[in-house]
């Protein structure tokens, strides 16, 4: 579970975004992140019992800078107004699929998968889909994954409007190669984050995201 605290200070930054407002409450933070580190602690001991492939990771690697990137942004808010929990055997710089977990308040929620990666290695998961639909229909379908995610995300932003290079929409699996992530979320009330069972949540709604995990990471690490 989370503290109250967290929530409230991740509530208040929302509002007051300034490095003034932030230097003020930098102890708040302080503690706001040394919360959400516990955490994923504790998460990531939990699913490396399930994914021998995460042992090596370490907690503090799993977790995002709070400050934005504004170089490029129209943007020039200078802090996140959220918390990520990123776990991937490749690390949050690598090339692989993994777990996440977001944390802001009205707007949480718990999956993973691989998100826009680089043509290559979408070519290589596409493949491996087409190749493979069976298997993947079969991951998809699973009860465990049906009744927290109900599918992979296909919004118009994720997907192509016209089949990809090399396939038509013959193909039975035209709907999933169309796709530019493979990504399955599910939300996380805000009443479940200082709840006992948060840690619980989490861990199943990874452990039910795992096939899919692995079948993607199967073409990329393999």
């Amino acid at each position: 579970m989370l503290q109250s605290s967290t929530i409230l200070f991740l509530k208040n930054l929302k509002k007051n975004n300034t490095k003034e407002w932030f230097d003020t409450n930098r102890k708040v933070y302080e503690a706001a992140k040394k919360d959400f580190l516990e955490l994923t602690t504790n998460i990531l001991k939990k699913i490396s019992k399930t994914d021998e492939t995460l042992i090596h990771l370490q907690p503090k690697d799993c977790i995002f800078r709070i400050n934005r990137d504004i170089r490029f942004s129209k943007d020039k808010s200078p802090y996140k107004t959220n918390m990520g929990m990123s776990i991937a055997r490749a690390g949050k710089k690598g090339v692989s699929a993994g777990y996440y977990f977001h944390l802001e308040p009205g707007q949480c929620f718990v999956g993973g998968g691989i998100y826009m990666p680089m043509p290559d290695d979408l070519k290589k998961v596409r493949q491996e889909v087409d190749y493979c639909f069976a298997e993947f229909s079969s991951i998809i379908k699973a009860k465990a994954f049906k009744n927290i995610y109900g599918d992979v995300e296909k919004t118009s932003d994720l997907s192509l409007s016209r089949p990809p290079k090399g396939y038509d929409d013959s193909n039975p699996a035209i709907e999933y190669l169309k796709l530019k992530s493979y990504v399955a979320t599910a939300p996380v009330s805000d009443e479940d984050l200082t709840s006992k069972q948060l840690e619980n949540k989490i861990i199943t709604a990874f452990e039910a995201l795992k096939p899919l995990i692995d079948f993607i990471n199967r073409p990329l690490i393999d």
